[in-house]
């Protein structure tokens, strides 16, 4: 992590969902009490309080929190397992661990490396993987490992196996940032943690090479991102964050293309930091963000 970034010593996020029912927040708020802490971040939402899901964020602080780990967990356990609520519990000091895929274009592998620099981001970066070698020496001169992974032709199975090799069990989640080739489902299978991805939001629309000439050519007057979890559904995993940016008329293609590349950098930012920052929650087929 950064040394720009403060350590967030003996602090805990919990994190609930499940089906809602009455009693769960005073549960909760309970079992942090007699458990030493306090909350000092609490963020909750139900889809239908007769019968609906359940979501809640709770950040609270505990002296030795390391060592209160083991009970407090079996206390969760104990307690929630009656509510039939899934739970998971994360100490905010240690940073996940995020690995880049990028392939030429750099303009959002470089921004997160500079905002991780600048400790804006609360994660380590051990490793960017890229199927060219056109960004090698800007990544290492972050001081971040880079490795080059050959992938072309319609057999990517040897490239997918030697890039699990790689993140196996030394990350928490993938960003592919711009990473211009398809995953198979079998890769999101083997990698086996959270993959999330960026693109421009003309999809459907414009589909294939040269998106933004062809929005000019339609005129468009909205142009956006989406960053989203990656399934093996292409491109229609649960979305994360979206944003846009007004066009007009006199913006030529290679404007929108720029533009479309800021709209780019600042929507996977924000997914990246509230991934890292346990405010995501997955639910189906989309986000609840906190």
């Amino acid at each position: 992590m950064s040394l720009h970034t403060p350590a967030l010593l003996d602090q805990a996020c919990l994190i609930v969902h499940g089906p809602d029912k009455p009693g769960i927040v005073a549960a909760v708020a309970n079992l942090v009490l007699r458990n030493g802490g306090n909350i000092v971040s609490l963020d909750q939402y139900s889809d239908d309080p007769e019968g609906g899901a359940f979501f809640q964020r709770v950040v609270f602080t505990r002296a030795d929190l390391a060592g209160a780990f083991p009970d407090i967990e079996a206390d969760l356990e104990q307690t929630l397992s009656p509510f039939g609520l899934s739970w998971t519990l994360t100490d905010q000091s240690v940073p996940k661990r995020m690995a880049i895929l990028a392939s030429t274009s750099d303009h959002c592998l470089l921004d997160l490396l500079w905002r991780h620099r600048r400790g804006e981001l609360p994660v380590t970066v051990p490793m960017v993987i890229s199927n060219h070698t056109t960004t090698a020496e800007e990544v290492r001169s972050f001081g971040v490992p880079f490795f080059h992974v050959h992938s072309q032709g319609a057999d990517k199975s040897a490239a997918e196996r030697q890039i699990v090799d790689l993140l196996k069990g030394n990350v928490d989640f993938v960003v592919l940032a711009r990473y211009m080739q398809i995953l198979s489902p079998s890769f999101l299978e083997n990698v086996g943690v959270p993959v999330i991805n960026i693109h421009h939001s003309f999809l459907p629309a414009f589909i294939g090479a040269g998106p933004y000439r062809k929005a000019k050519e339609r005129g468009v007057k909205l142009i956006g991102a989406t960053s989203h979890y990656v399934t093996a559904d292409l491109d229609e995993g649960p979305i994360i964050e979206q944003d846009v940016v007004r066009v007009t008329h006199a913006d030529s293609a290679e404007d929108l293309q720029r533009r479309g590349a800021d709209v780019e950098r600042a929507v996977l930012s924000r997914a990246v930091t509230w991934h890292a920052e346990d405010k995501v929650i997955r639910h189906g087929n989309h986000t609840i963000v906190f």
